[in-house]
């Protein structure tokens, strides 16, 4: 339950400044820590720091515990002379204002193997000793994944259904020869994790001690070409070949005429049921590694999910089928002492989900965006809103507010108006207002939002396959106005640290 009011700013680190093509790590990661501290800011969120899947997406992971190497701070592996500094001359190609993940990956992955094969050749004694520390404190997962990626790259990425018989299907002898084999390479993935660990641990250090939290992101599905599905195949829907036999998704809703085909395989929660849920319980213990609290998307998918088959065109013809349900948070509550995690309730909620929620007393989630359609009934409004609630003028699914508002109807512009008191003019910042006066605990922005950008800098459009993902701002757009107007409104509206 949330107790204490705040205010912060949804941002992933791929969208902040930086010389290599997205953001990362880097210098512009503590600067942003110290513009959040400026403005007032109580919480960074970010989007799941995993490794990025089909479109670019990082919720369709390698791994549920991996972090994104494309995230690792070059400039941090030059101080200890694993790269040249010829090795930061950036891309000519590589622009301030948008991913181009097609010149990223390849700019970044020659970088880190050239990395690797420094620190392995010329690492001191003290670093190979935190790196081989690392490794161990991490194996039950590390060893998993490090091997999933190294055959994955020998078998040019193909599902790894597909790979030879006895690698698909974990035979112990096989998978010992592939390690021996490819020893260098499972060191590489074992080294960049260990990369990312470090870096991102000294940034969330740097945040706390400065009194910003981290809220991360935890999908609640996982990639089906992922080490876990591989490395667990007994607690997935699959058939004999290890193929999904029943994939997720989602009924046609806001986003989608159709519905949205996701494709991750489903959960067996019996098999998860028999053994505590050690999978999900580790997996959260790891989440909670990297950040303060987190939100779990599609929270109510554990009361009920959207199961389609396997070969559906799209998401229209699936079924409900009821999920874990308070079996999950009960293993939850038993390995943790308190429950820090937020549940993305959005979609269609029924009350069995609504009740799940409420019985662990874990905080909902508001979207002003939708509340102007349905009226004054609207639970969106923030006079319907209850403390123990995170609000959010538009998550990453959303337009930006002004392109909202450029694109919505005339009556839910009157509507608005009204309830906000606005003249429409700068009408996300009367929407941020309105939130940061409402009683909900947390308030969150995103970053487009704070700027006053337009639709075309939105992060995610659901149910498009690509032009995803993409989004840069830069620091010329971050004007005293809008870290002074964030401060004064957190300080008004008792959110304000100071």
């Amino acid at each position: 339950m949330l107790t204490d009011r705040g205010s912060g700013i949804l941002l992933h680190p791929t969208s902040l400044p930086g010389a290599f093509g997205a953001g990362d790590f880097g210098s512009d990661a503590y600067l942003f820590v110290d513009w959040l501290v400026s403005a007032g800011q109580t919480y960074w969120q970010v989007l799941p720091l995993g490794e990025i899947g089909p479109g670019n997406s990082p919720y369709m992971s390698s791994s549920a515990f991996a972090g994104s190497i494309l995230l690792i701070d070059l400039a941090e592996l030059s101080s200890h002379g694993w790269l040249s500094s010829e090795d930061l001359t950036p891309h000519p190609d590589f622009r301030p204002e948008q991913v181009d993940f097609t010149l990223l990956r390849p700019f970044r992955m020659e970088r880190l193997h050239r990395a690797a094969k420094n620190f392995f050749a010329n690492g001191h004694d003290d670093t190979h000793r935190a790196y081989t520390e690392f490794c161990i404190a991490e194996h039950e997962w590390l060893d998993d994944y490090a091997l999933f990626m190294t055959i994955a790259e020998r078998e040019n990425w193909r599902e790894w259904s597909h790979w030879p018989k006895k690698l698909a299907h974990r035979e112990p002898q096989a998978l010992r020869r592939m390690e021996k084999t490819c020893a260098d390479e499972v060191g590489f993935w074992k080294f960049c994790q260990w990369c990312f660990d470090r870096q991102w641990s000294s940034l969330r250090l740097y945040a706390n001690e400065r009194g910003v939290r981290i809220i991360g992101d935890v999908p609640i599905f996982v990639a089906y070409q992922s080490a876990d599905v591989w490395s667990h195949q007994e607690l997935f829907e699959l058939d004999e070949n290890g193929r999904p036999s029943v994939v997720a998704g989602v009924p046609p809703d806001y986003f989608s005429k159709t519905g949205q085909l996701w494709g991750n395989p489903l959960y067996r929660w019996d098999i998860h049921e028999k053994t505590g849920y050690s999978w999900w319980v580790t997996r959260l213990r790891h989440a909670l590694q990297l950040a303060d609290l987190v939100r779990i998307d599609h929270f109510r998918g554990f009361a009920a999910y959207w199961e389609v088959p396997a070969d559906a065109p799209n998401a229209i013809n699936g079924k409900w089928v009821a999920g874990p349900g308070g079996k999950l948070f009960e293993a939850f509550e038993k390995a943790f002492p308190h429950l820090p995690i937020i549940a993305e309730d959005l979609g269609l909620i029924t009350p069995d989900v609504v009740k799940l929620r409420d019985k662990f007393k874990l905080p909902g989630m508001r979207i002003l965006q939708f509340a102007f359609a349905e009226g004054q009934s609207s639970h969106f409004l923030p006079h319907h809103y209850v403390p123990n609630t995170v609000a959010y003028t538009g998550t990453h699914d959303n337009d930006t507010t002004t392109g909202w508002w450029n694109s919505v109807s005339g009556q839910e512009k009157i509507f608005a108006q009204h309830y906000l008191d606005s003249d429409g003019h700068e009408i996300q910042w009367d929407m941020m207002r309105a939130l940061s006066n409402s009683v909900a605990n947390i308030v969150i922005f995103p970053m487009q939002d704070v700027l006053g950008l337009s639709g075309d800098h939105r992060m995610n459009f659901p149910g498009q396959p690509t032009g995803n993902w993409e989004w840069r701002f830069s620091w010329d757009q971050v004007q005293p106005r809008h870290t002074q107007s964030l401060a004064k409104m957190s300080l008004e509206h008792d959110r304000s640290p100071l």
